[in-house]
Parts: structure tokens; C-alpha cells; sequence
């Protein structure tokens, strides 16, 4: 599914979806995605939304059509966490109930094989000459370089930091490239010089604010966006 991630074509990022197939379904249907042009899914495809497992197949459908890249979301990760160490808790609680009935599993071991590997395949970050994509996001005060020197990769599926109110309304990024990511969800994506932010809450449909599911399409930063229809 995944090759290089390249600028010499339009870059298309989607936010969390969260077992919102219909949703996702929609919004690639707006999105008059080209043969050759990309996706970045940036994490949490799956849980608290009804059918986690429908949006894994549909994704790696996609990716027999076009260029996909998947990025370790914080829910992947808690996920494959409860597979490896039975951190039962952690994921159950925050969502993952909603994934083992998606998948008619007890326990989360009886899910397909190519689902698991997946999974397990998604990247932490992927850079390239202009953009860092991450699901959670960077240390705002350090560069790029010092986050990939002392942060562990699994860390970056849940920084919050940059997020602030205060560095968004200072734009004190001390990057240089633009870190494009998702998880903390805001009730209008943003849009800053170093800080592209698109998790808009699509699976928080009972909340007037957010409930839409939001891609940027890059270089040009073009916000595309559906309500949840799930």
C-alpha cells in the first residue's frame, strides 16, 4: 500500500474517521481523487465509531487504486498494545468496544491476518522536503530533528502540546517544515504556517461544533469536508 511520499503530486490528507465508513466513503466521493494522486490517512481509523473494520477493508481497497500512506493513530497503537501486553483497560475503554463488535471478536485476536499486519505497518511520521504528517503531532519547542532524536516514535501518536491556544495564536513553531496532523479535535481545522490541524471530531456527531470529517489537499492547503452521514 505505501511508497514514497511525494510533492511532485497533490498530497491528500484525511483526518481521524473512526469507524465512520459512510462518512469516509462521502468524502473521498468529493474529493474526485485522480489515478496517481495521494492519501494520507493520519491515524485512528478505528473505534468509538460502528464499523472500524469496513473502513480498514475500504482503505486497503483504496490503496489498489491509488498511492496510500496510513499513519500509527493513537487507538492503532493502544490496539496493537492490548495484542502484545493484554492492556485490556486502555484501549477497551477508549473506544475499542466498539472495534471487537465491529469485527465479531471476542477478544481482538481473530481479526484477519491482513488486518493485523495493517495495522502493524502503519508509520509513525512520514517526512518529506516540505512536510512532517503524524497523528498526534511535535514538541512546538524543539525542531523536527530534536523531536526524532529524543522523543520516542510512539510519542508522536499522542503530543498535544502544539495544540495550545497559545502557540496557535503565537504561530511559535520551531519547525521548519509544516507538521501536518490530526487527533486532537477542533471544532474548525488549522491552518498555519508551520501547523496544519484536521481532526474535526467526525465520530462526535451529537456535538454541533465538530461531526465533520475533514481532508487537506496539499500543496495548495484546500479544506474539503463532509457532516458525518453515519
Amino acid at each position: 500500500m505505501q511508497t514514497d511520499l511525494s510533492e511532485n503530486r497533490r498530497i491528500i490528507a484525511i483526518g481521524d474517521i473512526h469507524g465512520c465508513l459512510f462518512s469516509l466513503k462521502k468524502l473521498i466521493e468529493k474529493l474526485n481523487i485522480e489515478p496517481g494522486e495521494q492519501i494520507v490517512f493520519l491515524g485512528d481509523l478505528i473505534d468509538r465509531g460502528h464499523r472500524s473494520r469496513e473502513v480498514v477493508e475500504y482503505v486497503m481497497g483504496l490503496g489498489a487504486q491509488y498511492s496510500c500512506h496510513c499513519i500509527m493513530g493513537n487507538h492503532e497503537l493502544m490496539y496493537l498494545n492490548y495484542l502484545d501486553n493484554r492492556d485490556v483497560n486502555n484501549w477497551v475503554l477508549c473506544g475499542g468496544l466498539a472495534t471487537l463488535k465491529s469485527y465479531n471478536s471476542t477478544d481482538g485476536r481473530n481479526i484477519a491476518q491482513e488486518h493485523l499486519a495493517f495495522f502493524r505497518n502503519a508509520r509513525f511520521y512520514i517526512e518529506t522536503e516540505h512536510y512532517l504528517f503524524t497523528h498526534g503531532g511535535l514538541d512546538p519547542e524543539l525542531s523536527i530533528q530534536d523531536n526524532l532524536r529524543y522523543y520516542k516514535p510512539e510519542e508522536f501518536c499522542w503530543q498535544q502540546v502544539h495544540m495550545r491556544q497559545s502557540f496557535r495564536d503565537s504561530n511559535n513553531y520551531n519547525w521548519k517544515k509544516t507538521v501536518v496532523c490530526a487527533h486532537t479535535a477542533v471544532t474548525e481545522p488549522v491552518l498555519l504556517d508551520k501547523l496544519i490541524a484536521v481532526d474535526t471530531g467526525c465520530v462526535y456527531r451529537e456535538n454541533p461544533k465538530m461531526g465533520k470529517l475533514t481532508a487537506v489537499i496539499l500543496p495548495e492547503r484546500t479544506i474539503v469536508q463532509i457532516e458525518n452521514c453515519d
